[in-house]
């Protein structure tokens, strides 16, 4: 019997480990496809980090538009085909970190360009929330050791798991979200946690095999 096809999206704080569990899970869950998040080519980022207010607004409409042209060439294509596919962002996230970043003029223009091009956008069938503690998300941060990140400032993260924290409580409709906390758990080091996680997608997916309970 072949196995239904799926649009999986994976969310969570900057450093939480989104996309490493993207590769992970991709063949685990025999995903035809792997959309990842192009935040690298992003010619505001660095400056962002070192002056916020100042890069903000350009930072912000960058991602938007990068993100809705990669989300708009490659996903109506792989549904259309069939294909399952796992992502490592949703284009939800984008007006989280504007509400975050952005205030004024600045904003309002913001939300009229994300609502526009929000409205072509296919929505994931299931979005996974990665959660940790702030204090984990700055020392995985640190591992990681990307040169733009290396003055990240806490109180930034803790802003950004706050809003993240609150979106998924309060403001998140459409699609059903499966949260996830990853303070305790390292799913690259230790395969048991790993398959705790992919159970938990193939229970929330009703899709074989997986297990009705799993301990906690």
């Amino acid at each position: 019997m072949t196995p239904s096809p799926f649009y999986i999206a994976i969310e969570g704080v900057i450093g939480v480990g989104k996309t490493t569990l993207a590769r992970l899970l991709q063949p685990r869950l025999g995903a035809d496809e792997l959309l990842l998040e192009v935040f690298e080519e992003n010619p505001f980022l660095a400056k962002f980090y070192e002056d916020r207010a100042r890069y903000a607004f350009q930072t912000q409409i960058f991602f938007l538009l990068s993100r809705y042209h990669q989300q708009n060439r490659a996903v109506p294509g792989f549904l259309e085909s069939g294909k399952s596919l796992i992502a490592d962002y949703t284009f939800e996230k984008d007006a989280l970190f504007a509400r975050i970043n952005l205030e004024g003029d600045e904003l309002a223009m913001y939300y009229r360009v994300h609502e526009a091009l929000a409205e072509k956008m296919p929505r994931p069938g299931l979005v996974v929330y990665l959660r940790a503690e702030p204090e984990v998300l700055m020392q995985r941060i640190a591992l990681r050791d990307r040169p733009y990140e290396r003055n990240m400032d806490p109180a930034y993260i803790a802003q950004v798991h706050a809003a993240y924290e609150d979106h998924f409580a309060n403001h998140h409709r459409g699609e059903p979200v499966l949260t996830i906390d990853t303070t305790y758990m390292d799913f690259v080091r230790y395969p048991e946690h790993l398959e705790e996680i992919e159970h938990r997608i193939r229970r929330a997916l009703q899709m074989p095999p997986y297990q009705s309970r799993l301990p906690i």
